[in-house]
């Protein structure tokens, strides 16, 4: 149903593509808004005669961008600062930082780039990857890579295909969200398990120390 309003919007040139970059942009700041597809929308109409598959790509990238620069700006200036001074929530964004940090330090490039082809890391990436102060030189870069190689791919894919490339869509996605949720886990525990093992080797070299001073 989504997508037959989309369709009914976009069919009119003179606002179409503006609504789909402000939806694209919108679900890239972190609202849950159907960007991707909008771009699908734009892009098998322009198969139809009705816009330039270029420009329709070119707008989406665009707006993919500039949506997750403000969407990292928001996280890293707000978001931070509202889980580390609120009372109700510093207890569990201390445990958040903690583990997101490191994970964004390591493999924050796959999570902004991957994320741009799965609907909920495309939403929530760019402004986790500025809560957990991921470089943004790095950031800009993956997620400018991300942005174009999702706007190309997607784009050309609804092109050739119509209306069956959300379907073909989709089940990647559900596909890839089980594997970034599986490889998510795996993280998790594997991290837990290192502070555990870093914590009982402090208690450990601390124990010798005690007893020599005893």
């Amino acid at each position: 149903m989504v997508g037959g309003v989309l369709a009914a919007i976009v069919d009119v040139a003179n606002v179409g593509l503006p609504v789909m970059v402000l939806l694209i942009a919108g679900e890239s700041m972190g609202v849950p808004l159907p960007g991707e597809t909008a771009l699908i929308t734009a892009a098998i109409l322009a198969s139809r005669g009705h816009f330039d598959i270029g420009v329709v790509i070119a707008l989406a990238a665009t707006a993919a961008i500039v949506g997750d620069n403000v969407g990292y700006l928001v996280g890293r200036r707000g978001g931070r600062a509202l889980l580390l001074r609120h009372p109700r929530l510093r207890g569990h964004g201390e445990r958040m930082l903690a583990l997101g940090e490191p994970f964004f330090a390591r493999h924050g490039a796959k999570a902004v780039f991957l994320g741009r082809w799965f609907a909920g890391l495309r939403i929530a990436a760019a402004w986790l990857a500025g809560i957990n102060r991921m470089r943004w030189p790095s950031f800009l870069f993956w997620n400018a890579s991300g942005g174009i190689c999702w706007a190309v791919s997607v784009g050309v894919l609804a092109y050739a295909l119509g209306h069956s490339a959300e379907r073909v869509l989709k089940t990647a996605g559900a596909i890839g969200a089980g594997g970034v949720v599986l490889g998510g886990i795996a993280g998790f525990v594997y991290l837990r398990l290192r502070r555990r093992r870093r914590e009982q080797a402090l208690m450990d070299g601390s124990e010798p120390a005690a007893r020599r001073a005893r």
